[in-house]
C-alpha cells in the first residue's frame, strides 16, 4: 500500500481546488439516510406545508439548494398569510424552539375575518376515523399508505432495529408524551369549498391548508383518483405523500381543522404510525419492535401510544407479530415441546412487507420440500449423462441446441424469442438427470470449489454459496455443467455490469460453445429484473412460472424482500435454486436482508467457496472482511492512500487522481474510474464531488435539465437499481442515454423527480454489485460516523485493477472496521425459516 502521490499529481496549494456545493449536511444526513436508498432523490423533502418560498428544517434548505424539491405556488390572500404564519410554526417546531404539543394550542392567525365554515365532513356524517379504515381509505388498503414505500425521504427514519430516531437524529425518549398545553380560543377553519374533480381538486385542498400546490400530482397518485376528498376528510394522509414530514402534514392540518386539530387525533396517530414504518422500510427494517414505535409516536406528541398501537392493529392498518428471540448458546425448543418457555418480541409491521416476508420462507420451504432426488441408476436418466461423461463440450453443444433461449444474436432482450421459449417450454418435459452424470461433472469441475457445489445443488433444491468476486466462476461452472446435463439453467445479476462479469465465467466455463449455442455467447446470463419482465432469460410456461429448471441468483444480498418474493413465486415445484453472494457486502436498499437471514438460519445446505481474491486489493478487501484493516504490499501501485486535511482537499484530490493521476501513471482512462463516497450531501458528498468532477472533465451550461452530452450519469429506473450511462442527447421524449451501449430515453417528468443524477461519484449502496478498472474512494472527515466494516468492504471491492483511498477520517477507519459490523436491520425472514425447519422436521418424525 503507497502513501505516495501517483505520477504527475501537484499539490493543492499549488492548483485552485474546485468549488463545492454549499448544501452541508450533518455526518448522520450524507452518510446513512442518502446511502440507504440507491436511489436518487429518496432523501430531499418535498416541501412544508404552509411555506410558499421553501420548507422548513434541514432537509428543505439542501433540497431546495440541489433543485430536487418542486417550488411551490404562492397562494395569494388569506391563503398566503396563513401559510406564512404555519411555515414559522413549522420552522420554530423542527428547529425545537417550540414542542409539538404547544403548536396545537396557539390558535392561528387569521388573514382577515373569514365568513363561517364547516370543515368538511368525513364520509358518513361521524368523526373521521382513523386512518386507512371507512370509504375515505384511497390507497386501497391499510398495508400501503404511501404508494411507493421506498420513496420517502430516508433521514428521518430510524438508524436501529430497536428505536427509530426523530428528524433531529435525536433518540427518542421512552417515557410518557408531553401533555398539550389548555387550549386558547377557538379559531375559525380555513375555507375549503367542496373540491373541484380531478387534479385541480387536490391543488384546492392544498392551497386551503398552505401546501405547495407542487404537491398536488404526487397526492394524487399517492392517494388515488379521490385524493382531494380524502386530504379535505383527513388532511394527515398527506403524511403518506412521498416527501412530506411529520411537522408539515400537523400545519396542514391545523389549517384546514382548525380548532379542531389536535395532538389526541386518532387520525394523526394512525398517519405517524405508518409513516414511522414506511421510513423504517427505507431504512431496511421490515418490521419494528412495538416499544421503539411507542417511543417514537411519544416523542410527537400522541398522548397515548399505546391506544394508537392497539387502534392501528384493530383497525388492520397494521400487523403484530410474536417472535421468538434467540438467545446465544440457548438451544430452541423443540417443536413437540410446548410447556418450553421461550422470550419473545413483539413487532409490527406493513402488511405487504410481512406478506412478502412470508412468501419468501414459504416459497423457499416449498422447493426445498418438493425437490425430487436424483436417481442413482445411469440409465434413468436416459443418455444426457453417458454423453457428458464421454464428450463434455459435444454434450454441451446439443443441450444448447435443445434448450436455448434465443437463436438471434442479440436476443437478450428480445420479447418475441422469449415468448417462443415460453412454447417450447410449456410442453417440454423437465430433463432426468443421474448422481452418475452430476458426479461426472463435479470431476470435471475447475477447482474443488466449484465441485462441492456442483455435488450441492445436484442433491438439494436450495443451496446457499458464499465468496468473493473471484468465487463466481463456481456458479458459471454450475450453469455450463447443468446445460451440459439437458437442464435449463440460467444466472441472473444485480446489474448489466455484474451479467457481462458472468458471462465472461460462462464463457471460460464452457470454452469453444460460450455455455451456449446461438451467435450470443451470454444467453445464459441475464438480470433479475430482465428475467422477471420477460425481456430476456427462458420467458414464462403456460401456468405463468419461469420456465427453468435451474436458478443461479448471484449477488443475492442485493435482493430486497418484495423482489425476492416475485422471484421464488415464479419457480415451479422442483426447480433447483442457488443464491449466491458475498456476505460482506452492504444489504439491498430495500427492507430485509434476505441472504444474511438465509445463511443464520442455517435452512439448507450451504457451499463456502476457498477460492481467495487475489492481488493487493483482494489482500486488502479479505482483511477487512475480518475487520482488519492491514498493510499491503502494491508494487504497482494497486492500492494507494492520498490524505486530506479537510473536505475541500478531499475534493481537489479526488478530480486530480481521476483526471490526471491514474490515467498517466495506470493507464486507466477517467471514463473508466469511479468515485465512490458515503452519501449525497456534504462538502465531499456526490453532489459537490460531480460537479468538481463535470466542471474539469465536461464543462457545459447544463442544457437539458441541468446535463450535456458527454455527461457520465446515474440512472435510477426502480429504487435500488441504479445503471451508470453517459448522455447523448435530449428532446420533446426525454433524455437521451447510453447504458452500456444501449439506448435508453428517461422521460421528463423522471429527470425532474430525480431519476437521472451526475454519475462521476456514486454512493457505496449505488455501486454494490458494480465493478470499475480503478476506483476512488473518498472519505471527508465528516464521513466517519457514518462508516461500518460493510460499507467499507463493498467501496473498496469495487476497483479491479487499482484502489486509490483519498483519507481523511484518521483512525475512525480502522475503528469502524473493528467495531461496526453492520447497521442492523430488524427482519422476521430468519424466524420464519427456523419456524419452517422445526415444523418439517416434526412432520418427518410423525411420518417415521
Amino acid at each position: 500500500m503507497s502513501t505516495d502521490r501517483l505520477a504527475g499529481e501537484t499539490p493543492p496549494e499549488q492548483e485552485a481546488a474546485p468549488g463545492t456545493a454549499d448544501d452541508a449536511q450533518s455526518p448522520e444526513e450524507s452518510a446513512e439516510a442518502p446511502e440507504r436508498d440507491g436511489s436518487a432523490g429518496r432523501e430531499e423533502s418535498a416541501g412544508a406545508p404552509g411555506d410558499a418560498t421553501a420548507p422548513g428544517g434541514g432537509q428543505a434548505t439542501e433540497a431546495g439548494t440541489e433543485g430536487d424539491a418542486p417550488a411551490s405556488a404562492a397562494p395569494s390572500g388569506s391563503a398566503a398569510a396563513t401559510a406564512a404564519a404555519l411555515a414559522a410554526a413549522v420552522r420554530a417546531v423542527e428547529s425545537g424552539e417550540r414542542s409539538a404539543a404547544s403548536f396545537f394550542a396557539q390558535s392561528p392567525r387569521a388573514a382577515r375575518p373569514a365568513a363561517p365554515a364547516t370543515p368538511p365532513a368525513p364520509p358518513g356524517g361521524s368523526p373521521a376515523g382513523p386512518a386507512g379504515t371507512g370509504g375515505g381509505t384511497p390507497q386501497g388498503g391499510p398495508g400501503s399508505p404511501a404508494g411507493d414505500g421506498a420513496a420517502g425521504p430516508a433521514a428521518d427514519g430510524p438508524t436501529g432495529p430497536s428505536r427509530p430516531r426523530g428528524p433531529e437524529g435525536a433518540e427518542p425518549d421512552p417515557g410518557r408524551a408531553p401533555a398539550p398545553a389548555p387550549a386558547s380560543a377557538p379559531s375559525a377553519p380555513a375555507q375549503v369549498p367542496p373540491p373541484a374533480p380531478g387534479i385541480e381538486g387536490v391543488r384546492q385542498v392544498l392551497a386551503a391548508g398552505g401546501a405547495p400546490q407542487t404537491l398536488a400530482e404526487k397526492a394524487a397518485e399517492t392517494l388515488g383518483e379521490r385524493a382531494a376528498a380524502a386530504l379535505a376528510a383527513d388532511p394527515w394522509q398527506l403524511l403518506a405523500v412521498p416527501g412530506v414530514r411529520p411537522e408539515q402534514a400537523d400545519g396542514f392540518a391545523r389549517a384546514l381543522l382548525g380548532a379542531a386539530c389536535g395532538p389526541e387525533d386518532e387520525r394523526r396517530a394512525q398517519a405517524l404510525l405508518l409513516w414511522l414504518l414506511e421510513q423504517a422500510a427505507v431504512a431496511g427494517h421490515s418490521a419494528l419492535e412495538a416499544s421503539a414505535l411507542r417511543a417514537a409516536l411519544a416523542q410527537r406528541s400522541v398522548p397515548d401510544p399505546d391506544e394508537a398501537l392497539q387502534s392501528a392493529i384493530a383497525d388492520g392498518a397494521v400487523l403484530v407479530f410474536q417472535d421468538a428471540i434467540d438467545t446465544p448458546g440457548r438451544p430452541r425448543p423443540a417443536a413437540e415441546d410446548e410447556e418450553a418457555e421461550q422470550p419473545v418480541q413483539i413487532l409490527l409491521g406493513l402488511d405487504r412487507f410481512a406478506m412478502a416476508e412470508e412468501s419468501v420462507a414459504d416459497g423457499l420451504a416449498r422447493l426445498l420440500n418438493t425437490f425430487e432426488p436424483v436417481p442413482e441408476a445411469d440409465g434413468e436418466a436416459g443418455t444426457t449423462d453417458e454423453a457428458y461423461a464421454e464428450e463434455p463440450e459435444s454434450a454441451v453443444l446439443s443441450a444448447e441446441a435443445d434448450h436455448a433461449p434465443n437463436e438471434d444474436e442479440g436476443a437478450p432482450s428480445d420479447i418475441g424469442s422469449s415468448e417462443a421459449e415460453t412454447e417450447a417450454g410449456a410442453v417440454a418435459p423437465r430433463a432426468r438427470t443421474s448422481a452418475a452424470g452430476w458426479e461426472a461433472a463435479a470431476a470435471a469441475a475447475p477447482t474443488p470449489s466449484a465441485a462441492e457445489l456442483i455435488r450441492a445443488a445436484a442433491h438439494n433444491g436450495l443451496v446457499a454459496h458464499t465468496g468473493a468476486e473471484a468465487s463466481r466462476a463456481e456458479p458459471a461452472a454450475l450453469i455450463a455443467a447443468a446445460r451440459a446435463l439437458g437442464l435449463r439453467a440460467f444466472g441472473a445479476t444485480h446489474s448489466e455490469n455484474g451479467r457481462r462479469r458472468l458471462a465472461a465465467h460462462l464463457a471460460d466455463a464452457a470454452p469453444g460453445t460460450a455455455a451456449g449455442s446461438s451467435p450470443d455467447p451470454d444467453t445464459a446470463a441475464v438480470t433479475v429484473a430482465g428475467l422477471l419482465s420477460g425481456q430476456q432469460g427462458p420467458g414464462r410456461d403456460a401456468d405463468g412460472a419461469l420456465a427453468l429448471d435451474l436458478l443461479v441468483v448471484l449477488d443475492a444480498p442485493q435482493l430486497d424482500l418484495e423482489t425476492a418474493a416475485m422471484l421464488v413465486e415464479s419457480l415451479t415445484d422442483g426447480t433447483r435454486l442457488v443464491l449466491s453472494g458475498d456476505p460482506g457486502v452492504l444489504w439491498s436498499a430495500g427492507p430485509g436482508r434476505l441472504f444474511t437471514d438465509l445463511l443464520g438460519s442455517r435452512f439448507c445446505p450451504q457451499v463456502a467457496s476457498r477460492t481467495p481474491d487475489f492481488g493487493p486489493i483482494g489482500e486488502l478487501v479479505s482483511g477487512i472482511g475480518i475487520g482488519e484493516l492491514s498493510q499491503v504490499e502494491a508494487p504497482g501501485k494497486e492500492v494507494v492512500i492520498v490524505p486530506a486535511r479537510d473536505a475541500g482537499e478531499a475534493v481537489h484530490r479526488t478530480v486530480q487522481l481521476v483526471a490526471d493521476s491514474v490515467p498517466r501513471a495506470l493507464g486507466v482512462p477517467a471514463d473508466r474510474t469511479q468515485v465512490i463516497t458515503v452519501g449525497h450531501g456534504g462538502a465531499a458528498g456526490t453532489r459537490a464531488l460531480n460537479s468538481a468532477l463535470k466542471e474539469r472533465l465536461n464543462p457545459g451550461p447544463g442544457k437539458f435539465g441541468g446535463f450535456d452530452p458527454g455527461d457520465r450519469v446515474a440512472y435510477t429506473p426502480a429504487p435500488g437499481r441504479t445503471v451508470p450511462g453517459t448522455v447523448t442527447g435530449a428532446d420533446a421524449a426525454g433524455l437521451h442515454l447510453e447504458c452500456y451501449d444501449t439506448p435508453v430515453v428517461v422521460p421528463r417528468e423522471q429527470v425532474g423527480a430525480g431519476a437521472v443524477r451526475h454519475g462521476w461519484a456514486l454512493t457505496a449502496h449505488q455501486a454494490a454489485g458494480l465493478r470499475w478498472p480503478a476506483v476512488v474512494v473518498v472519505l471527508p472527515g465528516d464521513a466517519a460516523g457514518g462508516l461500518t466494516r460493510a460499507w467499507v468492504y463493498t467501496a473498496f471491492s469495487r476497483g479491479e485493477q487499482h484502489l486509490s483511498v483519498v483519507q481523511g477520517v484518521d483512525q475512525a477507519l480502522a475503528r469502524a472496521i473493528a467495531e461496526v459490523p453492520v447497521k442492523e436491520r430488524t427482519t422476521r425472514l430468519r424466524t420464519l425459516l427456523q419456524t419452517q425447519s422445526v415444523q418439517a422436521a416434526a412432520d418427518a418424525g410423525a411420518a417415521g
